[in-house]
C-alpha cells in the first residue's frame, strides 16, 4: 500500500510543476483489493485504474512500477475518442508489444437490476452478466465522469467499483483519488509499440512465460540401410534412433518441466513403440558407445531362460537409458488421412505431452544426449518434433537427491540385433542389484510397463500381473491395462476394421493404446538404507506360438527425496 501512495505523491509533485501544468490531464485513480472466499489476496499488488474522460489505463502496482522480476508486464489501455482498446505488454527490459481491438465492452450484455449501494462514498448501480458459465455481479457508478473496470467487464457502463464472480471472488475499490496529473500517453508509448493481431499477441505473451528448448524439428525416423548423421542429429539402428546433444540452461529450483512430442506418418501405416530417453554418460562406457559402435559393447544380462540380453540393466560401471516418455504411434496418422469413413475426420498429427519434472536435477545447467526411438520397417517412416519447456514456479518444490536408472528393456537397437525382452518367461524375470552410498528416504520407483505380442494369445491383448520385489519383499503388484483405446479412433485412419464393428485401434491393451502416452507409475519403496539392495520384476509372460512371442518393455528409475 505504501508504494502506491509514493507513486501518487510522485506523480502529483512532478506534474504540478509549471512546465507540465498545461499539458497533463487530471485523472481519477482507483486502487482495488482482491478477495477469494473472503481472504485478501495479492495485497502487495493491487489493481490500479488511472482514467480521465478520454483515456483509461488498467494496470497493477507491479506492472505500473515495471519491476523486471514480474515480466511479462501486462496493461490495458482504452482510447475513448478512438473507440479502441489496446492490450500492452512489456515482455522483458527491451521488448514491448501490443494488440488493438476495435470491439469495446458491449453494454447490451448486462442486465440492470435496479439495486443500488454506496462504495467509497459514490452511488453505484448493480448489473449482472454471465461469462463462461460464471455468474458476474458488477457495481458501477456514473457519478465519476470516467469509464473503466478492473478486468474491463462493465467498462461501457461507467466506472466499476466492485466485481463479484460466483459470489466467492471479489474485487472492490479500496481507495479513490481525483485530480491526479499524469500523462497516460507517455506511459503507454503507443507510437513506439509494435502491434500484432490478437492471436499472435496472446502467443507471444504465453511464450514469454517459460523457456522452450527445441530438441528435434520435423526429423525423420525411418528404416534405411544408409542412416546418415550430420553436425547436430545422430542417426543409429538403421534410422530407427535419432540423438541430439542439448544444452539445458540453469533454471529456478521448483520449476516444472514438460516434454512435448508431435508425430505423423510419412509412410508407415502401423502402430509402433516409441521412446524418448536420456543417455547417461556418467561412466567411461555408455549406451552411446553401443549406438555408435555396436550392441557388443553393452553389458550382458542372462535371463532365467538362458538367453543373453544386451544393455537392459544397470551394473557398477553402466547405466541403462533413462526413459523420459514412452508413446505409441497411431495407425498411419497423416499419410493415410485420405482413407475416408463417413462422419469421421482424422486428426492431422499426434501430440504427446508429459511432465518430466522428476528429472529436473539431471537436466539443469547441463549438456545431455537426448534420443528418440520408433520401431518401424518403413523406408518413409515417421516425422517427429520434440521440445522441452521449463515453467518457473513461485514455490521451491522438493527435488530428488538420488536419481538412479536401474533397468530399461526397450530394445532401441532392435535393428542392430538387440534381443527382444522375453526375459519374463521364467520366475527369475528381471533381477537387478544396486548399491546406495547413502540412505534414501521415501524412495520411489518410476516404473513404465507395456505388454506386447500382437496376436490373440499375445500379452498385448491379455492382462498380466506385474510384481515388484525389493530385497525379496513384494512391494507392489499391478495389472497394467488400458480400456480407453476407442477414445483415440480419430487418430488412426489406417486401423483395420473387423466384422463385429470394432477397429483394431479400439481394442484394449496391456497399458497402451495406438496414439497415447504410457504414463509412469510411482511405486513407493519406503526408506532404503545405505548399502546393497536387490530389485526384481516378475511378470507371467505368455508362451510363444510358433514364430510369435510375447515380451514386456519395462523401465525403472530409483528416485529419492
Amino acid at each position: 500500500m505504501k508504494h502506491y501512495y509514493l507513486i501518487i505523491l510522485l506523480l502529483t509533485t512532478i506534474f504540478s510543476l509549471p512546465s507540465f501544468a498545461q499539458k497533463t490531464p487530471l485523472n481519477f485513480t482507483v486502487e482495488y483489493q482482491t478477495f477469494d472466499h473472503g481472504r485478501l489476496i495479492d495485497a502487495e499488488n493491487p489493481i490500479l485504474i488511472i482514467a480521465n474522460t478520454q483515456q483509461t489505463l488498467v494496470s497493477t502496482l507491479k506492472e505500473f512500477e515495471k519491476k523486471q522480476e514480474t515480466f511479462p508486464l501486462e496493461e490495458y489501455y482504452i482510447d475513448v475518442a478512438r473507440k479502441q482498446r489496446f492490450n500492452l505488454s512489456q515482455l522483458n527490459l527491451k521488448e514491448r508489444i501490443g494488440s488493438a481491438d476495435n470491439v469495446l465492452d458491449d453494454p447490451k450484455k448486462y442486465t440492470l437490476t435496479g439495486q443500488t449501494k454506496r462504495i467509497q462514498g459514490y452511488l453505484c448501480k448493480k448489473a449482472t452478466t454471465t461469462v463462461n458459465s460464471n455468474a458476474i455481479e458488477l457495481w458501477f457508478t456514473t457519478e465519476i465522469p470516467v469509464k473503466g473496470a478492473p478486468n474491463l467487464l462493465g467498462s461501457s457502463l461507467g466506472l466499476v467499483l466492485e466485481m463479484t464472480r460466483n459470489k466467492e471472488y471479489r474485487i472492490t475499490a479500496s481507495k479513490i483519488n481525483k485530480n491526479i496529473p499524469f500523462d497516460i500517453d507517455a506511459h503507454v508509448k503507443l507510437a513506439n509499440t509494435p502491434l500484432f493481431d490478437a492471436l499472435t499477441y496472446q502467443q507471444k505473451i504465453w511464450q514469454s512465460r517459460f523457456i522452450n528448448i527445441p530438441i528435434f524439428k520435423n526429423e525423420t525416423i525411418n528404416y534405411t540401410a544408409n542412416a546418415r548423421s550430420n553436425d547436430s542429429i545422430f542417426r543409429f539402428a538403421k534410422g530407427n534412433v535419432i540423438v541430439r546433444k542439448i544444452k539445458i540452461p540453469k533454471y529456478k529450483k521448483g520449476s516444472q518441466l514438460f516434454l512435448d512430442v508431435t508425430q505423423s506418418s510419412l509412410g508407415d501405416a502401423y502402430d509402433r513403440t516409441a521412446s524418448v530417453f536420456i543417455i547417461p554418460t556418467y561412466y567411461k562406457s555408455s549406451f552411446l558407445d553401443a549406438l555408435q559402435n555396436g550392441k557388443e559393447l553393452l553389458p550382458i544380462y542372462t535371463g532365467g531362460n538362458g538367453k543373453k540380453y544386451q544393455g537392459f540393466v544397470a551394473t557398477p560401471t553402466f547405466n541403462p537409458l533413462i526413459e523420459l516418455m514412452r508413446f505409441f504411434t497411431p495407425f498411419g496418422i497423416g499419410k493415410f488421412n485420405h482413407i475416408q469413413i463417413k462422419d469421421k475426420i482424422w486428426n492431422p498429427v499426434a501430440h504427446f505431452r508429459q511432465e518430466i519434472t522428476a528429472y529436473a536435477p539431471l537436466l539443469k545447467d547441463r549438456e545431455v544426449y537426448i534420443g528418440m526411438y520408433i520401431s518401424n520397417y518403413d523406408s518413409a517412416g515417421h516425422q517427429v518434433s520434440a521440445d522441452i519447456s521449463i515453467h518457473p514456479s513461485e514455490s521451491e518444490k522438493e527435488e530428488a537427491v538420488v536419481i538412479m536408472p536401474l533397468f530399461n528393456t526397450v530394445n532401441v537397437l532392435e535393428m542392430d540385433g538387440q534381443e527382444y525382452p522375453t526375459l519374463f518367461s521364467t520366475d527369475k524375470g528381471l533381477f537387478v542389484e544396486f548399491e546406495l552410498q547413502k540412505a534414501v528416504n521415501n524412495a520411489q520407483l518410476r516404473y513404465i510397463t507395456t505388454g506386447h505380442g500382437g496376436w490373440k494369445a499375445g500379452d498385448e491383448f491379455n492382462a498380466k500381473e506385474n510384481k515388484i520385489f525389493v530385497d525379496g519383499k513384494l512391494v507392489h503388484s499391478v495389472i497394467p491395462w488400458r480400456e480407453d483405446c476407442g477414445s483415440y479412433r480419430l487418430m488412426n485412419p489406417a486401423s483395420g476394421n473387423f466384422k463385429n464393428g470394432l477397429s483394431s485401434s479400439d481394442l484394449s491393451r496391456s497399458n497402451w493404446c495406438p496414439g497415447t502416452v504410457t504414463y509412469p507409475m510411482s511405486v513407493g519403496l519406503g526408506d532404503l538404507a545405505a548399502g546393497k539392495h536387490k530389485i526384481q520384476i516378475r511378470i507371467n509372460q505368455g508362451d510363444s506360438q510358433g514364430s510369435s512371442f510375447s515380451y514386456w518393455n519395462v523401465s525403472g528409475v530409483l528416485i529419492g527425496y
